[in-house]
């Protein structure tokens, strides 16, 4: 086990196409970091880096206190899950997970039953490694719930216990660090929460420095001690699941964090009487003291008002400072449901209110908003959060 640091790694391509661009990141021993992002933006060639299938362009890798750029895969003291499993098809489940072990013996060479004679104490120290590598494969069987597989080839398992397999493989190694990449993608959505859960849950008991790369925000959220949002081969932020959520770095990951996405709005604030106003169209809506003095210094100037789907409430006809939207469709979830609408300038607007809610499609309605999650943030696709300055 062993803390994980990236300073400022570079990947360029052949032909200038910079795939991950001053990355730098602090990875504590037995913390579980989850990058996550849309395709293209380099989580995977950043993995790919760490454990050495992929050339780093510049910066340095450490694991440890090992420079580990030059550093063969093998020698990495790594281990790492694919997303297409990556199983030998002609052995079994328990050559599958062994073949690592097996590999790196010490002793290999004298286990064989003719050494017996001519070389016992060779012999005996060969036959013990074999037996700790069976206690080691035969207890993260049992960990996973395969064991009852072990004698089967690949192609008679189902893709979780694939993937189950794949992992197995991964935690015989006992490695300074377990990567995954997107591991679970190729599963259907039941199996993917059951084995994220068992995911989390291996990860309690090894206490073992883990990077896993998804492009699942669910995913990311629920497994991640940290999250690293990446966008265009950068760190857009990198915390923990809640502050990712509730206090975004910027619009982007705002709008990428968050199921429905983040509503955003854009207008300008005007300051009127000792009040700030953030206006959109017809739209009016006053702002509480505190984030009035953190943006006192912009009025006048234009902004993007964001606020998530659970941070709007229906409102009574007549009330000053609301969101008026045209209903176009409503989304029954149970004892919940999403109303989808827009403003009167055509901004998209999603709420999530009590199912019991009187809302009809069509009809105009009125949204107040819960400043306590509401933020503010600069023009463009990447504005910062002008409420965390």
């Amino acid at each position: 086990m062993a803390e994980v640091i990236l300073d400022q790694i570079h990947k360029t391509y052949p032909g200038g196409f910079k795939a991950v661009d001053n990355v730098s990141l602090h990875i504590p021993d037995q913390q579980f970091v989850v990058l996550v992002g849309p395709s293209g933006c380099g989580k995977s060639t950043t993995l790919r880096m760490v454990a050495g299938l992929e050339e780093i362009t510049g910066g340095t890798i450490r694991i440890g206190d090992r420079v580990i750029n030059d550093v063969a895969p093998k020698d990495r003291d790594i281990a790492m899950v694919f997303q297409n499993y990556a199983l030998y098809p002609h052995m079994n489940v328990y050559k599958n997970m062994a073949f690592g072990l097996l590999l790196r013996r010490r002793h290999g060479f004298w286990d064989n039953p003719l050494w017996a004679v001519a070389a016992p104490g060779k012999y005996r120290a060969a036959r013990e490694e074999r037996e700790a590598i069976d206690e080691r494969v035969r207890g993260a069987a049992e960990t996973l719930g395969i064991t009852a597989l072990l004698n089967r080839r690949p192609k008679e398992l189902s893709g979780g216990q694939r993937q189950r397999v794949a992992v197995g493989r991964a935690i015989v190694r006992r490695p300074k660090a377990y990567l995954f990449d997107e591991p679970l993608s190729n599963l259907d959505a039941k199996l993917r929460v059951q084995m994220r859960s068992e995911i989390k849950k291996l990860h309690k008991q090894m206490q073992t420095t883990t990077i896993y790369v998804t492009h699942d925000q669910e995913e990311a959220m629920t497994l991640g001690d940290r999250v690293v949002v990446m966008k265009d081969g950068r760190i857009q932020q990198a915390d923990s699941p809640f502050n990712v959520y509730e206090h975004p770095a910027n619009r982007f990951v705002a709008g990428f964090v968050g199921m429905p996405p983040m509503n955003f709005f854009d207008g300008r604030l005007v300051s009127e009487g000792g009040q700030l106003f953030f206006v959109d169209g017809a739209n009016r809506v006053p702002l509480p003291p505190a984030t009035a003095a953190k943006l006192a210094s912009r009025a006048g100037g234009e902004v993007v008002f964001g606020v998530r789907a659970e941070g709007l409430h229906p409102a009574a006809e007549g009330e000053a400072g609301t969101i008026r939207i045209r209903v176009a469709v409503v989304e029954p979830l149970g004892d919940r449901m999403d109303v989808i609408g827009e403003t009167e300038r055509g901004a998209h607007v999603v709420c999530r209110v009590d199912a019991r809610a009187r809302v009809s499609e069509g009809g105009m309605l009125p949204l107040r908003v819960d400043h306590d999650r509401a933020h503010f943030f600069e023009t463009g696709d990447v504005g910062r959060n002008l409420l965390l300055s």
